[in-house]
């Protein structure tokens, strides 16, 4: 019997650390391992290393290579030493809000930051987490930035000292603030534009190039960041749209070419093999029906059950903003519900109509793809949230097209160890590894256009109220 040749992937996510150990040549997970993070929206990065420690415990005997596919945006910056100055700003931290629109504005407005970058920086961008952090005391001693994927793997490597040969990669380098993917270069000017000096930069490795070894013996390959891990992992194809109901719900494709959205909705990042990764992210997803389920007093069974026998939301809407919002660009934002009557404040009214907003988002997301030019055949629905059977059973009308279910599995940990795999074989492509594809709940018949036309007209006219900070 031929010895399995093992490959691991980390993903370092806001929530846990979580390790896959993979066989090399079919991707089958043959160990895994968990740790939680604290939940915060600043972190010290020791945290993650002590969830790392945790999750990997007893996993790792006979790994050959690993790879860490980390939160996109997080802002960490060290010292000379490679010591940590602050806690790490993570992307869900919306404390740049006002350092966004002064960066913005500086650079000469949105279209001069797509022109640059590819991208209009939004508050979970680590250039205006930069900003935002400059006048700290710790900001002072601070000589390097990195992001947290680049942090994990440089602690990951026995070979390096202090901030000498920290790596990123393209897909994660991608969402600073400061680097191009259609130039792949970086703009230092903006740096130098967000904190009023340079700051060291992690170098920008290749998709499948070994950057270390680790302490037990590993090939270290360059990780990416979370998205564009769970892209590799799931072997997108063109055509495909992956929508991610997790934390924060994504709308992601692969492109052969960098886009450039002057309206700030379609991130232009890359990918994690030497193309393109544009994307659009919300900051509610998943949460909004857990959000729900405890006001309406009802398991998460049961709020399923309630929204997908409803016959409707009659005109109820709820815009799902709890925790701010990346997209559309309110960081300021509440929730909030539109249309209660005696006939609408019902349970399953409720339910169905949390279930729709948080779909109406993320339908604003994939044609803002579309829009991009990129073609959408068909949407892979994964994340905890797309274990709904309500989400599924809507999303084929709401998102407007065919939506097929991905097993359930950590595709960023997934990716990760894929690409992991391709930096020890040396080929020109990463393995081809297949993914199991379930089958989704039948899908609902409903009036989309209305359901939608209704959302958008809310949204139109409380935004302006929603720009305001809401006064807690």
């Amino acid at each position: 019997m031929t010895e399995l040749r093992l490959v691991a992937g980390v993903d370092c996510s806001t929530q846990a650390t979580k390790v896959l150990v993979c066989d090399a040549e079919t991707g089958a997970v043959v160990r895994e391992g968990r740790a939680p993070h604290p939940d915060a929206t600043q972190v010290d990065p020791g945290e993650w290393w002590k969830a790392w420690e945790i999750a990997s415990d007893g996993l790792l005997d006979g790994v050959q290579a690993i790879a860490v596919g980390g939160q996109q945006h997080g802002l960490v910056l060290l010292d000379d030493s490679g010591e940590v100055v602050h806690p790490a700003v993570l992307w869900n931290d919306t404390s740049s809000a006002d350092a966004t629109e002064e960066l913005v504005a500086e650079l000469g407005g949105p279209e001069a930051w797509a022109e640059a970058i590819g991208s209009v920086p939004v508050p979970s961008f680590t250039v205006t987490k930069l900003r935002w952090v400059r006048e700290k005391e710790a900001a002072s001693r601070a000589t390097a930035v990195v992001l947290p994927h680049d942090w994990m793997t440089h602690k990951l490597a026995a070979d390096r000292q202090g901030v000498e040969g920290i790596t990123t990669d393209r897909g994660d380098a991608s969402g600073t603030g400061w680097w191009s993917a259609a130039t792949n270069s970086y703009r230092t000017d903006l740096v130098e534009l967000a904190f009023g000096r340079q700051l060291a930069l992690p170098r920008v490795a290749g998709p499948a190039e070994v950057v270390g070894q680790t302490a037990f013996g590993a090939a270290i390959a360059a990780g990416t960041g979370d998205n564009a891990a769970a892209a590799l992992g799931l072997d997108l194809r063109p055509g495909d749209v992956a929508v991610s109901l997790g934390t924060s719900g994504t709308a992601f494709a692969r492109s052969a070419h960098p886009t450039a959205d002057p309206t700030g909705l379609v991130a232009g990042f890359a990918d994690a093999t030497g193309e393109y990764l544009p994307l659009v992210c919300t900051l509610n997803a998943a949460r909004v029906m857990s959000a729900t389920a405890q006001m309406l007093g009802l398991d998460l069974a049961a709020f399923d059950e309630a929204a997908i026998t409803s016959p409707g939301s009659d005109g109820l809407v709820l815009l799902p903003f709890l925790d701010g919002e990346r997209t559309p660009d309110l960081p300021h934002s509440t929730g909030l519900i539109y249309g209660l009557t005696r006939a609408t404040m019902q349970p399953a009214t409720m339910a169905r109509a949390a279930v729709e907003g948080l779909l109406c988002g993320l339908a604003d997301a994939v044609d803002a793809l579309r829009t991009q030019g990129l073609p959408v055949h068909r949407v892979l629905l994964l994340g905890g949230g797309a274990r709904s059977r309500a989400v599924q059973a809507l999303a084929p009308a709401l998102l407007g097209a065919e939506v097929v279910l991905p097993e359930p599995a950590e595709y960023v940990a997934l990716g990760a160890a894929r690409q992991a795999a391709w930096a020890l074989s040396g080929a020109d492509t990463p393995p081809t590894w297949q993914v199991p594809l379930g089958k989704p709940e039948q899908a609902i018949t409903l009036d989309a256009t209305e359901v939608r036309a209704n959302y958008e007209q809310v949204l139109t006219n409380t935004r302006p109220l929603l720009s305001q900070p809401y006064n807690r």
